[in-house]
């Protein structure tokens, strides 16, 4: 079953789903947008770094992605502002990856599968880590649940139960480079923040709670993912790009469906 490469695709999409829209809902809420282009960016030049050193892909864009994230958490506030910080992070370890990719002497990499994805060329073991990755990211998130919540949404009263906003912010970091690891297979190093935001924003007018926010924006994504593949495969158009045209389709019908609930 699993050598249908369409079984293997959704099978990925699903996995990145379920734990891209419980911690989509945490950088909508903290304003981390930025800090999740900055974080995916630097996956290109974990791509370098893997091909350079022979890692696995993971491994590669995971030890970026926590380099950047934690460099920027690090710096923020000493010198330029976190926005400045993010800014340059951003572009500069993309545009030194795609640099970086070109110096590497005898390999031709398919750089637009790294930038938009490529789904449809899952392999096994690369299905394996997807959802070995998710799995992690789901687990941190339920361990930390409520303490990544209080933080958010009051860190004093968070200080006052016993909650370090530094270490739940490392943990959300951390839980974020796990996803860009494992996504930059599927969607890519320039869609991986539209799968966290997206989903995320659409369920935030259809929900009352964080967790029922956190249920319906991993229910968007599935629909996302399933509805853009198979757009994709019918209408041969590229299917990185297609889930998250998808991803907005449904943005767009939630938002439509708030104001009118409003205006009732």
């Amino acid at each position: 079953m699993l050598d249908d490469f369409l079984i293997r695709a959704a099978l990925a999409g699903i996995g990145l789903a379920l734990a891209a829209g419980p911690l989509g809902c945490f950088v909508v809420w903290r304003r981390m947008a930025y800090f999740g282009d900055a974080t995916a960016h630097a996956a290109i030049l974990g791509v370098a770094l893997s091909l350079a050193f022979s890692l696995s892909l993971f491994v590669g864009v995971l030890v970026a992605a926590l380099a950047m994230s934690l460099g920027v958490l690090a710096l923020a506030g000493r010198i330029y502002t976190m926005d400045t910080l993010l800014g340059v992070a951003a572009h500069g370890a993309l545009a030194l990856g795609l640099v970086a990719v070109s110096f590497l002497p005898g390999v031709r990499v398919d750089l637009m599968a790294y930038l938009f994805g490529d789904i449809l060329a899952v392999s096994q073991l690369d299905l394996a880590v997807i959802w070995i990755g998710a799995v992690v990211v789901l687990i941190l998130l339920r361990l930390r649940w409520q303490a990544l919540l209080l933080v958010t949404l009051n860190t004093d009263l968070a200080a006052a139960r016993g909650y370090d906003a530094r270490r739940e912010q490392l943990i959300l970091t951390l839980a974020l480079a796990v996803l860009v690891a494992v996504a930059i297979k599927i969607v890519g190093a320039l869609l991986i923040t539209a799968m966290l935001i997206i989903p995320a924003a659409a369920a935030r007018s259809m929900s009352r709670t964080p967790e029922s926010m956190a249920v319906i924006a991993a229910i968007v994504g599935l629909c996302s993912i399933i509805s853009g593949l198979s757009t994709s495969f019918y209408w041969n158009t590229p299917t990185g790009p297609t889930m998250i045209v998808a991803a907005i389709v449904l943005f767009v019908l939630a938002s439509l469906w708030s104001v009118v609930n409003r205006s009732r």
